[in-house]
């Protein structure tokens, strides 16, 4: 009876993972399923926090995907004075390809663009602060024009744990920052892509700085369902 109970134990915890089941990013221990692209900050993980740690050159990014329709959710505290984001469904260029917002800047290959989730204590333009969305490295604004960012920031706490909700859903993408809507809007360019921790680089004779995140989830979404 033993042996039957163990057997049937092992057999499940090896039941593949199914839309609609929450999966833990950040279990604790290692790295082994996320790729760092871009530039050399330096990511570790300890007791379930991932922490990146600024280094030269251009912005750092520890991918994981692709994912198409899910609610990704997670807690981030970020260096007052360092700027980072989350991507979803984005991409690397294959090759060098000029910038879409300015055809003169060419982007190299392996470059990341696509969606960023903003993680900031400070407000930029009239819609940029935490929780909007800007087109990293393509287009190069900020997708959600109706977000307010002197309203919207005041609910981010600088150099604490801020708790992100982010819902992607065909076209659909929203944010919360600490239970608080802050972007909705709808954009046909990327339907999947990965997922992408950013640590963005840095002004020379500056820091070190960091940012940590912890309790990172993602449950994919079946066809249809209702997300709130």
């Amino acid at each position: 009876m033993r042996f039957v109970l163990s057997a049937l134990l092992l057999a499940v915890s090896f039941l593949p993972v199914t839309a609609g089941d929450w999966v833990a990013l950040s279990d604790g221990s290692k790295l082994d399923d996320w790729t760092k692209v871009g530039g050399e900050a330096i990511y570790v993980i300890k007791e379930g926090v991932i922490t990146g740690t600024t280094g030269p050159g251009k912005n750092t990014f520890l991918t994981r995907g692709p994912y198409s329709d899910f609610v990704l959710e997670f807690d981030v505290r970020c260096d007052p004075e360092l700027n980072s984001g989350v991507q979803i469904r984005s991409h690397q260029y294959t090759k060098e390809t000029p910038q879409e917002s300015k055809p003169n800047r060419m982007r190299e290959k392996g470059e990341v663009f696509g969606y960023q989730c903003e993680i900031t204590s400070k407000t930029n333009r009239e819609n940029g602060c935490a929780g909007n969305f800007w087109d990293e490295g393509r287009r190069t604004r900020w997708l959600d024009a109706t977000v307010k960012a002197a309203e919207k920031q005041a609910v981010y706490k600088p150099g604490k744990w801020n708790k992100f909700r982010v819902i992607a859903q065909g076209n659909r993408i929203r944010s919360f920052v600490n239970g608080v809507p802050v972007a909705d809007f709808r954009d046909d360019r990327d339907a999947s892509g990965f997922i992408g921790l950013q640590v963005h680089s840095i002004k020379l004779g500056t820091g070190p700085f960091s940012v940590s995140w912890k309790n990172v989830r993602i449950r994919e979404l079946t066809a249809g369902e209702k997300v709130e």
